[in-house]
């Protein structure tokens, strides 16, 4: 299965445009936003946990990222509300399940080998927040290929990200302005390498999900 597999062109969907769609397991449903190969993908995801929903054990051999969105996920008898940062490494495995019902942002199958750490962070914690020039930030990961944080910009104020970088975005809050289009809250963009330098928030400001890259994307790295 291919969706958005062409990581040369932009990709946007809207909330208005999602397709649920069941998962193996009763009770989980996901948007697919971009997606290589069949149940075994490397995808990028919204998913949706109906409450009392378990998903069984499994392995994730090129690890898996997660950000809960709404409601609590929760896995190996930790529960993890709205604005948890969740990575798991390659060759981890885990039960996830939700007692009220949550919806993640999930990324599988897009880490380096190399990658071991594993990584668990509130981002309702002020302390999570940094201030820089333009606007806030809440670093998530970074290693020499990927960079992955949230960010936070005042009404009109400008993000820059490296031409050399393709960019990924989620919309948590707000109105996100690039170029001529403007995306609201829900809303998934991703664009290649170079085209997309400049990222501006709404009147009202906006607050964001913010993955860039300097690889090759559609690959793992060793």
């Amino acid at each position: 299965m291919l969706v958005n597999a062409d990581f040369s062109a932009w990709a946007v969907v809207r909330p208005s445009e999602y397709q649920w769609i069941a998962s193996p397991q009763a009770g989980v449903e996901r948007v697919m936003l971009d997606r290589v190969g069949d149940e075994e993908a490397r995808a990028t995801s919204v998913v949706r946990y109906a409450a009392g929903s378990v998903f069984p054990r499994h392995q994730h051999p090129l690890g898996e990222e997660i950000f809960v969105l709404s409601g609590t996920f929760s896995e190996e008898g930790m529960d993890y509300p709205a604005g948890s940062y969740l990575r798991n490494p390659p060759g981890s495995s885990h039960r996830p399940s939700s007692r009220e019902g949550a919806v993640i942002f999930v990324k599988l199958r897009q880490m380096k080998l190399s990658e071991t750490g594993v990584v668990r962070i509130d981002t309702t914690h002020p302390r999570s927040w940094q201030r820089r020039q333009d606007g806030e930030i809440c670093p998530l990961f970074s290693n020499d290929t990927e960079h992955v944080c949230l960010r936070r910009l005042g009404a009109s104020e400008v993000a820059y990200a490296d031409a050399t970088e393709s960019v990924e975005l989620l919309v948590l809050e707000g109105e996100v302005v690039i170029g001529a289009q403007s995306y609201d809250r829900g809303t998934w963009v991703r664009a290649p390498q170079g085209a997309c330098p400049a990222i501006a928030a709404g009147s009202m400001g906006a607050t964001f999900y913010m993955k860039t890259c300097s690889a090759v994307e559609g690959t793992v790295g060793p």
